[in-house]
């Protein structure tokens, strides 16, 4: 117990800085970036008194220099071969395509399922691909801007990377293409 509580504060500073790391990556460098908070059905970047934001998923959404969105930053997962799948992407609403992903953990199998994060020509794929993504085997799609060539020997871990960013766009992608930025108090 003594050791879980001496290196607590350290673990969550570096997942903060992880995750900071994943934000700028998958929004390429944004200037600067804002938490907003999914409740109520609404993305709020301020919560009414009492309200415990620890509880709450989040989303980021990125500015450039000169204050034009970039997009949002959304963290999402689904069940993969051997585990859960966590990853961050990317989203511009104004175009309704990706900017980029980034697996946050995976304990998928060495030299097959952890291509998700470790194949730059699979990861590279959810760079300006439009949304819903729909998963082909390599080598056969036709061209289509949503389509996404899965990983051969990896099908379950590829179409786990697609099913969360699938999922987590039909929950958000309402309040993500209508978010107003609430008034500075």
């Amino acid at each position: 117990v003594f050791a879980y509580q001496a290196t607590q504060p350290t673990i969550l500073a570096n997942k903060r800085r992880e995750l900071a790391q994943a934000i700028e990556e998958v929004l390429r460098a944004p200037q600067h970036y804002d938490t907003l908070y999914v409740y109520q059905d609404a993305l709020h970047r301020q919560l009414p008194p009492g309200v415990d934001a620890s509880t709450l998923e989040r989303v980021y959404l990125g500015y450039g220099a000169s204050g034009e969105r970039i997009g949002f930053a959304v963290e999402s997962g689904a069940a993969g071969f051997q585990d859960r799948i966590g990853l961050i992407f990317g989203y511009n609403p104004a175009t309704g395509r990706l900017l980029g992903m980034k697996v946050l953990q995976s304990t998928e199998t060495p030299g097959l399922g952890d291509k998700i994060y470790k194949d730059t020509a699979f990861v590279g794929q959810f760079s300006r691909v439009a949304v819903p993504l729909r998963g082909v085997k390599r080598g056969s799609g036709r061209g289509d801007s949503t389509e996404v060539d899965m990983i051969t020997g990896a099908t379950i871990s590829s179409r786990a990377v697609i099913r969360a960013i699938n999922d987590a766009l039909a929950r958000l992608r309402p309040l993500l293409d209508t978010y107003r930025a609430e008034a500075s108090p």
